[in-house]
């Protein structure tokens, strides 16, 4: 069997693991449940994926953007990994042949919403396959104390009552402690190993004054920054 070095480099091309990676990955492979905590851009992903083309079966990703569905499988693709998505972006006859695949173990990888995922149907449908390992990404999504950007996620317990024995890792570039152990209740994380990298980022930095003469005060600095990149919020779209 390979080791995950050489599995690194085969199918990503790196000789290195970033910071962490290495040990979540071997927790992963170890069937151990793991929660992760990582900024944008730090490597996430490939703390499942690359588990995946060692784990014997499917594993599941829950993502909620059908575009980051789409660039992860073309990317997995591209590497020689077998790949698929289900979401709404096809069409009847697409998703059979998706289903066929996995039926077949022609891919080692699907993404997926928390909305498809749910329905009785798809669980039905996932308990014919052999799953290896539960992904789920964006998973401060799932905190009552998080955003309401996806409700679906709050349901996402029912992967432990219907799956027991399969391990699950949670990902996120954004948990404070109270989302994270709500994170750990709601999926019923066990005894999971927590990873928290370093949010530091030396070149990014918030900029907080009181607001006077909005307009004016923008423009003057914008006028001192004419080179800088940056993001100016605006409390409404009214407002903006």
């Amino acid at each position: 069997m390979q080791n995950v070095t050489e599995v690194l480099k085969k199918h990503f091309g790196y000789s290195d693991f970033h910071p962490m990676q290495e040990s979540i990955i071997n927790d992963v492979l170890a069937d151990r449940d793991v929660l992760v905590l990582m900024p944008t851009g730090s490597g996430k992903s490939l703390c499942y994926q690359l588990p995946a083309i060692m784990k014997d079966g499917i594993t599941v990703v829950i993502s909620p953007l059908i575009a980051l569905m789409k660039d992860q499988v073309d990317s997995l693709r591209a590497n020689g990994i077998g790949a698929s998505y289900i979401n709404s972006s096809l069409n009847t006859k697409e998703i059979e042949d998706v289903k066929i695949k996995l039926l077949e173990n022609k891919d080692r990888i699907l993404y997926i919403a928390p909305e498809r995922l749910t329905s009785p149907d798809f669980l039905d449908f996932l308990k014919m396959l052999k799953i290896a390992l539960f992904a789920v990404d964006e998973a401060h999504c799932i905190s009552e104390w998080g955003h309401d950007f996806r409700p679906e996620y709050r349901k996402l317990r029912i992967l432990r009552e219907t799956f027991p024995q399969v391990p699950i890792a949670a990902l996120t570039a954004t948990a404070v402690p109270d989302v994270q152990n709500d994170i750990i209740q709601a999926l019923k994380l066990s005894a999971p190993r927590i990873y928290k990298a370093s949010f530091n980022r030396p070149n990014l930095f918030y900029y907080v004054r009181p607001k006077e003469d909005t307009y004016d005060q923008i423009l003057f600095y914008l006028s001192k920054h004419r080179k800088d990149s940056g993001i100016i919020y605006c409390q409404s779209r009214n407002s903006a």
